[in-house]
């Protein structure tokens, strides 16, 4: 499966974007899908997953109550929606799927496919 992460941008704080990741080649309803991001200089870090069914969703400390993710497996898309950003948020973020158990979700090493990453910055 091919993903591709799509809607980043430039944001002045407290401002808005929604991420697009999009399955191609086959289907990645069977799937769990991460939404990972990376800063310049540090680790990549887990932000939000959702089960394969979307009945299950994970939402990392940092972004709760900010970041909401969804999927429509109709459209093989999972969506993250960022709201309230600040420019800690600033990094590339990547989308990820595979057919993992939810315990499993915040490792990134655990995700066998991988979008190419959408830059987000966020100014202040």
């Amino acid at each position: 499966v091919q993903l591709q992460a799509s809607g980043g941008g430039l944001v002045q704080a407290g401002g808005s974007l929604r991420l697009s990741c999009a399955a191609s080649g086959r289907t990645f309803s069977g799937y769990a899908v991460g939404w990972f991001r990376q800063a310049p200089g540090k680790e990549r870090e887990f932000v939000a997953a959702i089960s394969w069914d979307g009945d299950r969703t994970l939402t990392a400390d940092s972004v709760k109550g900010r970041f909401t993710i969804s999927r429509d497996n109709a459209k093989n898309t999972v969506y993250l929606q960022m709201n309230s950003l600040k420019p800690e948020d600033t990094a590339v973020y990547y989308c990820a799927a595979d057919d993992i158990h939810s315990e499993t979700y915040y490792y990134f090493y655990k995700y066998e496919y991988w979008g190419q990453g959408t830059q987000v910055t966020v100014s202040s």
